[in-house]
């Protein structure tokens, strides 16, 4: 984010953060937020009202740097009362939480028109929101959360975004995928973890935008592309 010119390096920057509505996710962008605004940059956080309610407290001398932006979660009638977040549903209904956060498109996008931030920072669930920051000039860059060798194992980007992943039920994902040119696989979780994290029914099943659950990996990432920073995940204390 930073210029080579000395003069632009001195520049406040404002960077906005769009995490997706999990506190696996929220908590690793407030991370990030935090890092940011230690370099003097000023960052917008976008969120619910109620996942913005339950985040810890900020230190106090980052606070003035870091705005919560409070969006308004459309309804969906299958969600329950209150429920923002992943740990707010079983498993099976997130995919009518991912329903409501494509609804937050309008708000979002008229937060980036009305207040130009330089940089937009987004998760994997927003695939439609680097087309509109690119509309908009805003610089965009895609931080995943996801360490980087279950990226690979998920699928390339092109193949996320179409079925040309066959994978459908869990001994599927006990073998290599075709694109690993490794002979065998080990595995440090048990098979019910894996049945949690790689449900074959939410990754092969439409979603009620129309696009398949894996879809957005792959377009969040692809779309944003030539123009677009990535950034990694490694590790950072919750």
């Amino acid at each position: 984010m930073a210029s080579t010119d000395s003069a632009n390096d001195s520049k406040q920057l404002h960077v906005a953060m769009f995490p997706w509505l999990a506190f696996g996710h929220i908590i690793p962008f407030l991370h990030l937020s935090k890092f940011i605004a230690e370099k003097g940059h000023k960052v917008s956080f976008l969120s619910t009202t109620r996942n913005i309610q339950r985040l810890p407290t900020l230190p106090s001398n980052l606070s003035p740097l870091i705005n919560f932006v409070k969006l308004a979660l459309p309804r969906v009638q299958e969600l329950p009362e209150n429920a923002e977040a992943t740990m707010d549903v079983p498993t099976q209904d997130v995919h009518y939480l991912k329903k409501a956060y494509d609804g937050l498109k309008p708000q979002v996008a008229q937060f980036l028109g009305k207040e130009s931030p330089d940089w937009i920072i987004y998760d994997f669930a927003p695939y439609w929101l680097p087309e509109v920051a690119a509309g908009l000039g805003i610089s965009r860059a895609y931080f995943s959360i996801i360490n980087a060798w279950f990226g690979v194992f998920f699928g390339p980007s092109k193949d996320t975004m179409n079925v040309s992943d066959e994978r459908k039920t869990l001994e599927d994902f006990l073998t290599p995928p075709k694109w690993i040119p490794f002979p065998h696989l080990t595995y440090a979780h048990p098979v019910p973890s894996m049945q949690a994290t790689l449900d074959a029914r939410a990754i092969g099943r439409p979603t009620d935008s129309g696009f398949r659950d894996a879809y957005p990996f792959g377009d969040a990432y692809l779309k944003g592309h030539p123009h677009a920073m990535f950034i990694q995940h490694i590790a950072m204390p919750i």
